[in-house]
């Protein structure tokens, strides 16, 4: 479960702000509607997931809306858990193709 108070929101204003939780990747940043949260399952990095496989919603770039984003960040791998947990712990090596 991701904690509130381990996310900055001074950090996002200047940089994305990324973490995982148990097969679970997420990133948080600054757009000009607010705050973008994403998330997508591991094993890969923001950039070498399919834009299709992210999940993302926006909120507003206040203290709230950072721990409304969070809440979210933690019901969504409730909601999406059999998606997580099929790839928590697996290896990168995994899902290369031979």
């Amino acid at each position: 479960m991701i904690d509130s108070a381990t996310v900055s929101l001074n950090y996002i204003k200047k940089e994305p702000f990324f973490g995982s939780d148990t097969g679970m990747r997420y990133r948080l940043t600054k757009t000009d509607e607010g705050l973008l949260a994403y998330i997508w399952p591991e094993p890969f990095n923001f950039i070498n997931t399919e834009d299709d496989v992210k999940i993302s919603k926006i909120f507003p770039m206040t203290v709230e809306g950072k721990d409304e984003a969070v809440k979210w960040l933690n019901d969504m791998r409730i909601e999406k858990a059999d998606i997580f947990d099929a790839v928590n712990g697996k290896s990168l090596l995994d899902f290369i193709k031979k």
